[in-house]
């Protein structure tokens, strides 16, 4: 098996793999870090000794590689900070796997850092949702009681 083949049959492996254990099927559509680790070491391990991959393509490959990485980080902050600035808001939401909606104020936010699927959520009536699930948007009117006094001189 030559190199370049045995590099497209670990791709092709990596790329077809099941995205995870959960319910969802059928083909991962994003590489991840780790994919993107495990081609290159494939890669390495079966490159021709006489033809090394030269250090250029190497930088190249690591330059897109942190590129990506910051992509991400940079993409899950705003994420959170778009969470963030609902709260207080009114949201409609709709409910998974239903037709229904839900309605009412954003009361906190779950950090994509601390909640399972990696994405932030927000709670509304003490249930945590997903940003996805955000139907509409509306400020939150609050009414004064404030009375106001006067003082005669």
């Amino acid at each position: 098996m030559s190199a370049t083949s045995s590099v497209n049959t670990q791709y092709n492996n990596i790329v077809n793999a099941p995205a995870s254990s959960d319910s969802i099927s059928g083909p991962q559509q994003t590489l991840t870090q780790n994919d993107f680790l495990q081609l290159l070491v494939a890669q390495m391990e079966n490159q021709d000794p006489l033809q090394p991959q030269s250090d250029t393509e190497m930088a190249s490959q690591m330059a897109q590689f942190t590129s990506l990485t910051q992509t991400t980080a940079m993409s899950a902050s705003l994420s959170d900070m778009q969470a963030n600035s609902l709260i207080g808001t009114t949201v409609v939401l709709q409910q998974s796997n239903s037709q229904q909606t839900v309605s009412g104020v954003v009361q906190a936010v779950v950090s994509g850092a601390e909640s399972s699927d990696g994405t932030p959520q927000i709670v509304v009536n003490g249930t945590a949702y997903d940003l996805s699930q955000v139907l509409s948007v509306t400020p939150t009117t609050t009414t004064s009681n404030q009375t106001s006094s006067s003082s005669s001189n």
